[in-house]
């Protein structure tokens, strides 16, 4: 029903809009809809490719720098980062905000984060809630925010103190003790899938976000606890004696799938919009395909992500492939050319590439060149994102490598047409010649129904344009720049999964 309204409001403003193809204000010159089908092919085009970077809290190795930092530093500190991805052409943050089924947001199902003060359920002093800043700032700037979560993970060794509000202590029935000093929720319990589920749902009705995102931490890494089996003995014993017939693998791998499927779901019911993502390990089996050898996450991490991306229950998937072109074994080209031959449902494929490796010329060319390859091979979406945000702060011939190269100029995210496929209402334009300067101003029906704006703008017979966010209503450009006079300017609205309105194109 949501959808239904969603899509009568669109068309019944881009109806109205439509009536109003040539209009005057003032001073202010004739806005027209660019819709003749003919010039379609000679219009702009804005650029379309997902580019996002990691920011991860657990043990503080993105952000805060280290607990106990003062609100104001620790809001300071993600000012820079989110300045950092707008200024480098950045458009989205992948943000953790539940390293250890804990909390970097205002919760009633977990603690605060010690990850902030330095003591888990200590909330920042003075309070404000570092989710909804970061929301905030990063739509301020144009900047997709999705929501990072472990869905497992109890409690990491950084972490420190057990607090007695940790689920450890208040839920013990649902977590294993590993050996390395860790606990693991066990995926196979039901209270944990209903618990995880429920922090899941509780983020998405109350923050204003984008998406949400798993990583790779299914069971742990069997390294976590010495290389002994993962402790689920008791609920294994209780599935046998229930009359299970399924080996211990398969029914662990069907308590992660359950989990998965539900995720989706339970995210579309509440806002279908938000965009769910996962970034499983790189490698599905040695094997898949023929020359890839390395880590086996079907039966080591119980995690079948192949069958989560052949069955559409994710919007984007994020392999980690962390390894080189060249690197024979795990060639990050030959197992982004297998995980795009199992994208049977065509959700976007966004490859995890790794910047922490250096800021030298061969890692700024290995990269460079990663994000060129994922574009030739996936023309329909491009797009990558950046384990993790500190390689890229850290190197500055990396980033410049990058932003001068690759992500010289802005790209909108690409669209996500099962989600929705209804393009907003055009928006209103006009402009105006204020002293030497055309000033291009914009409104809209429904505001509430865009999320980025477009401006197209025309020197010559060059054309360009500029991303702004929402918030935006207006943009200064020269009435001439290097000799060549400013001769045409279009604008299009955006709305949340990447649909861009017809132009609209003002005279000069």
């Amino acid at each position: 029903m949501k959808v239904l309204i969603k899509n009568l409001k669109k068309g019944l403003a881009l109806c109205c809009s439509s009536l109003f193809l040539f209009y005057s204000c003032g001073t202010s010159k004739k806005a027209t809809v660019v819709a003749d089908p003919k010039i379609v092919a000679d219009q702009p085009q804005v650029g379309r490719e997902f580019r996002a970077a990691w920011v991860a809290t657990v043990a503080n190795i993105n952000w805060p720098s280290k607990p106990g930092l003062s609100s104001m530093d620790q809001q300071k500190e993600a000012i820079f980062l989110l300045d950092f991805l707008k200024k480098n052409n950045f458009n989205a943050v992948i943000f953790q905000v539940r390293p250890q089924a804990d909390a970097l947001y205002k919760s009633s199902l977990e603690p605060w984060s010690a990850f902030l003060s330095g003591k888990q359920g200590q909330a920042p002093s003075p309070y404000y809630d570092p989710l909804q800043f970061w929301v905030d700032a990063a739509h301020e700037r144009g900047l997709e925010l999705h929501v990072w979560l472990n869905p497992y993970r109890a409690h990491h060794t950084s972490g420190k103190t057990i607090s007695e509000q940790s689920i450890v202590k208040k839920r013990p029935d649902l977590v294993v003790k590993l050996k390395d000093g860790q606990y693991w929720m066990d995926p196979s319990n039901k209270g944990t899938q209903d618990h995880a589920a429920a922090v899941v749902k509780d983020i998405v009705k109350r923050y204003d976000i984008d998406g949400v995102h798993f990583d790779d931490y299914f069971y742990p890494y069997d390294s976590y606890n010495g290389g002994a089996d993962f402790p689920d003995e008791a609920n294994w014993a209780a599935y046998q004696k229930s009359g299970g017939k399924l080996s211990r693998g398969d029914w662990r791998r069907q308590g992660v799938n359950q989990f998965i499927e539900r995720v989706y779901k339970e995210i579309k019911a509440e806002k279908k919009y938000v965009k769910f993502g996962l970034s499983p390990f790189g490698i599905w089996k040695p094997g898949y395909p023929a020359s890839i050898e390395g880590m086996d996450q079907y039966n080591k991490l119980y995690a079948d992500a192949k069958l989560w991306l052949n069955k559409g229950w994710i919007d984007y998937f994020t392999p980690q492939l962390y390894w080189g072109i060249n690197t024979i074994k795990q060639s990050f080209p030959v197992l982004l050319g297998w995980w795009a031959t199992e994208n049977t449902m065509n959700r976007h494929l966004w490859p995890g590439m790794n910047v922490g490796l250096g800021g030298d010329d061969k890692n700024v060319d290995e990269i460079v060149n990663q994000i060129m390859i994922t574009r030739g091979m996936l023309p329909n979406s491009n797009g990558a994102v950046h384990w993790s945000i500190g390689g890229l702060t850290k190197h500055e011939k990396l980033i410049r490598g990058i932003a001068d190269g690759p992500y010289k100029k802005q790209a909108l995210v690409p669209a996500s047409p099962w989600l929705d496929d209804k393009a907003p209402a055009a928006p209103d334009v006009k402009t105006e010649l204020q002293q030497g300067q055309v000033k291009i101003s914009w409104n809209h029906a429904d505001a509430a129904d865009v999320f980025k704006w477009v401006v197209y703008y025309q020197y010559g017979n060059t054309w360009n344009y500029v991303v702004l966010s929402q918030k935006d209503r207006f943009l200064m450009k020269s009435a001439s720049e290097a000799g060549q006079k400013l001769n045409k300017v279009m604008v299009t609205a955006v709305d949340r999964t990447g649909n861009e309105s017809i132009k609209i194109s003002a005279s000069l």
